[in-house]
């Protein structure tokens, strides 16, 4: 949307100023007492639930559409005969259930896509549309249904850069219909995705542009009419791949014309709360997270207390909207594995629903038990956790965080490290890395340990807790 903005501010003088952010984190945020002037999330249903922000929005436009659905490899759609025939969420269970269908979706508690595809699938199986509760996300069919998700991210254009890497491994990917088109049109994947649109109903992202600022209404005013003519429509249709909300303009033959059935959102920001919480801790697939900790010399200080800080945020400290969804999971296996010049035992804990205080707090004993000295041996470190991930529990989903303060000074090189995964096993190869730029670490290795691995790199540098908190969205 960005080249289109640049027009809006040519034609209206108005500039508007992004700040990115995940959709439960920008609720937390304006319930913190955050002012800006706008907000444009992809759906503003969980926003408009929350009471404390009760008469905040002044107005509310919608600017463009894109449901959330399944797109599959075209060749498995036509060998289950999905192409050009009514499929129902159901089906779509039986599949993953099967081990058939392999797909990608984001976080729903930390991306907008995965919660609506969450809700719009609890609502279509259950057969309760908005009276839906967090018991019905434990039923058997949704059990199936989350089988199949073997890739998971915090925002749904990191996960479809994931998909297209990982598209030999993966036949499915749940996502916005833009994001799927814009892959077919890419030239990225090895055969298009056939997009199939649940006969029992989806969730459509329709972009409202919310006003919060009254003083702001005349420059708002400018800049909807401006997004909403028909010029610009079309040119979002055609450069974004986003359904027009302006009658006007025609629809692309990109897009099905057949009417798309509507799922209803809950009434009650509680409900989806409850809903997210028994998805993470009953429904998922299980976590196994495991944590490569730098605590050499220069870790010393302001450093190591930011460290433990941040994992004690992830063990029940941080009380906010997103903390609260970004704690360990039941179920969950959480692995300390600290490094200086040597690397030193793991520590795991298993969260059981059953001890979930008494575990947290094992996890956050070993936080404040780390402490700083010697050099730092990153690859060895790194090693072990891979061969930890070797010995993950059947059926969990595994991923590793790096998270170092300096370059390599003992142990093993990047190189001997590229060496050694690439004669892992296929399995641990799925295990991605995701990296922490933290004090003075090497920006390039952090970078390429990631890209080699499948993972991502995060800026740890302002705020080590913000990182690890939204790395939680990717595990």
């Amino acid at each position: 949307m960005e080249p289109i903005l640049a027009g809006i501010e040519q034609e209206t003088g108005v500039r508007l100023k992004l700040q990115y952010v995940g959709t439960l984190d920008g609720v937390g945020r304006l319930l913190g007492g955050e002012k800006p002037d706008l907000v444009w999330f992809s759906h503003a249903k969980y926003l408009e639930l929350q009471g404390g922000l009760s008469g905040r929005i002044l107005s509310s436009e919608k600017i463009m559409l894109s449901p959330v659905v399944l797109g599959v490899r075209r060749s498995d759609a036509e060998r289950w005969d999905w192409k050009g025939r009514p499929v129902t969420w159901k089906d779509i269970a039986a599949k993953a259930g099967s081990g058939e269908l392999k797909y990608g979706m984001t976080n729903p508690a930390a991306s907008n896509s995965g919660m609506t595809a969450l809700i719009g699938v609890v609502a279509a199986l259950s057969g309760k549309g908005d009276a839906i509760t967090a018991a019905d996300v434990r039923a058997d069919d949704l059990k199936q249904f989350f089988k199949g998700q073997a890739l998971t991210a915090g925002s749904s254009g990191w996960l479809a850069e994931a998909f297209v890497r990982d598209q030999k491994k993966l036949n499915g990917l749940i996502n916005y219909e833009s994001v799927l088109l814009s892959l077919n049109r890419s030239g990225q994947l090895g055969e298009p995705l056939e997009l199939i649109y649940p006969e029992d109903g989806l969730v459509t992202a329709d972009y409202p542009l919310m006003l919060l600022n009254e003083a702001q209404r005349p420059a708002y005013d400018k800049v909807v009419a401006a997004l909403r003519s028909e010029a610009v429509q079309s040119r979002m249709m055609s450069e974004t791949l986003r359904r027009p909300v302006n009658p006007a303009v025609k629809l692309a033959p990109e897009f099905p014309s057949s009417l798309l059935v509507e799922l209803p959102f809950p009434a009650s920001a509680d409900v989806i709360d409850a809903v997210l919480a028994s998805f993470l801790n009953e429904t998922r697939r299980p976590a196994n997270t495991i944590f490569v900790l730098d605590v050499s010399g220069s870790m010393e200080g302001d450093r190591l207390a930011a460290l433990k800080a941040a994992l004690e945020n992830l063990s029940g400290a941080d009380k906010s909207l997103s903390g609260r969804f970004s704690t360990f999971a039941d179920r969950e296996r959480v692995t300390l594995i600290p490094f200086s010049g040597e690397v030193q035992p793991a520590q795991t804990v298993q969260i059981r629903r059953q001890s979930r205080a008494e575990d947290l707090g094992r996890v956050r004993q070993a936080a404040q038990s780390l402490e700083s000295g010697g050099d730092t041996n990153i690859y060895a470190a790194l090693r072990q956790a891979y061969q930890e991930a070797a010995q993950a529990p059947a059926g969990s989903y595994t991923s590793i965080v790096l998270m170092t303060d300096g370059k390599r000074t003992a142990g093993p090189s990047l190189n001997e490290f590229r060496d050694f995964f690439a004669a892992q096993p296929e399995a641990a190869r799925q295990v991605k890395t995701f990296t922490v730029l933290f004090g003075d670490s090497d920006v390039a290795e952090m970078k390429e340990v990631a890209a080699l691995t499948g993972g991502r790199t995060f800026d740890g540098t302002a705020q080590l807790a913000a990182a690890f908190k939204e790395i939680r969205g990717y595990q």
